[in-house]
């Protein structure tokens, strides 16, 4: 094993960047001299201020830190970067671009890891876009990064496969340590060998994975297939949700399949068999949890108790 010691700044904030920060804290080759991520925020039913994920583990390894909104705008915390010498910038899940400044901070390069295989999928959402697309496998890049977002060139990748009813906290979850154990890699590698040679991405086969609005959830019975309808409410659950109207009523729709019976028309409804089957473009679907506006979660079958007085249920 190498004995290089890179010296270190990491920037990230939810706890989806904390085993990357863990496994870097723990690295025989990283000197880690600072990390950095955004301010706390409220947090809770009584909205108290609670450290960020990473900034908590920062402060109980008593790693130095520093919380900002905007990084490119502390002109005296990134004088004491510069002073630093720093060999590596390492960024996981980091709500803020990065300055000209910071990228040419460290003297091996400023690295982001990404939750797709560039240039697949750039931008804020690739988890939910994987899955949103039916993809049956995603992964992780190491990119140098530059001043346009996720593009640029690829030091590392490492794939793993989706299955096909793997929901969005599942695959966040794999893809979380997944992060960590690429970088674990990336480090080994430049340490060992020096920068591999990179690949350059090809911007003829870029894909963008935009933020997830809200109204995205609404399912849409009429048009939509069971494909589609199934592969929402895997990628939108628990946020922003997925729902629909039943009888005026906005329900979330949590999880559904598809039933080896049952031809129901598009948009319609059918409990006649104390199941909720609902007929969409190609097919039935048969919703098994749900949760009403103002309710706890439950089966599809103890709400349609609660709908037993309400005769030909409807969508919208």
């Amino acid at each position: 094993m190498s004995n290089k010691i890179f010296k270190t700044a990491f920037f990230g904030t939810p706890d989806f960047s904390v085993p990357a920060l863990e496994m870097l804290a723990n690295h025989p080759n990283i000197n880690l001299r600072y990390v950095v991520c955004s301010p706390d925020r409220p947090a809770g039913r009584g909205l108290e201020i609670k450290p960020q994920p990473i900034a908590q583990y920062a402060i109980d390894n008593k790693i130095p830190f520093f919380q900002t909104a905007n990084v490119n705008k502390e002109d005296d915390f990134l004088q004491k970067l510069d002073s630093e010498t720093l060999d590596l910038i390492i960024v996981i899940a980091f709500s803020q671009f990065l300055g000209s400044r910071i990228l040419a901070l460290p003297h091996v390069g400023a690295f982001n890891v990404h939750t797709s295989i560039l240039p697949k999928y750039r931008g804020a959402s690739p988890i939910q876009h994987a899955l949103l697309h039916g993809d049956s496998s995603t992964g992780v890049t190491v990119q140098k990064m530059v001043k346009k977002m996720d593009a640029g060139d690829i030091f590392y990748q490492s794939t793993l496969p989706i299955s096909p009813e793997e929901t969005f906290p599942e695959l966040y979850t794999r893809l979380k340590f997944a992060s960590a154990l690429a970088i674990h890699d990336f480090v080994q590698i430049i340490a060992e060998q020096g920068l591999p040679n990179p690949t350059i991405q090809d911007e003829a086969k870029v894909s963008f994975a935009p933020i997830i609005d809200k109204a995205l959830g609404h399912l849409n019975f009429l048009t939509s297939t069971t494909k589609g309808i199934l592969n929402k409410i895997r990628a939108l659950n628990p946020w922003p949700s997925t729902f629909c109207f039943i009888n005026g009523q906005r329900v979330k729709i949590l999880k559904a399949s598809l039933p080896p019976y049952g031809c129901v028309a598009p948009g319609k409804i059918d409990s006649a068999k104390h199941e909720l089957l609902i007929g969409c473009a190609d097919g039935t679907l048969k919703i098994e949890r749900v949760c009403p506006e103002g309710k706890k979660e439950m089966s599809a079958e103890q709400f349609l108790v609660g709908l037993r007085a309400q005769n030909n249920l409807t969508l919208g």
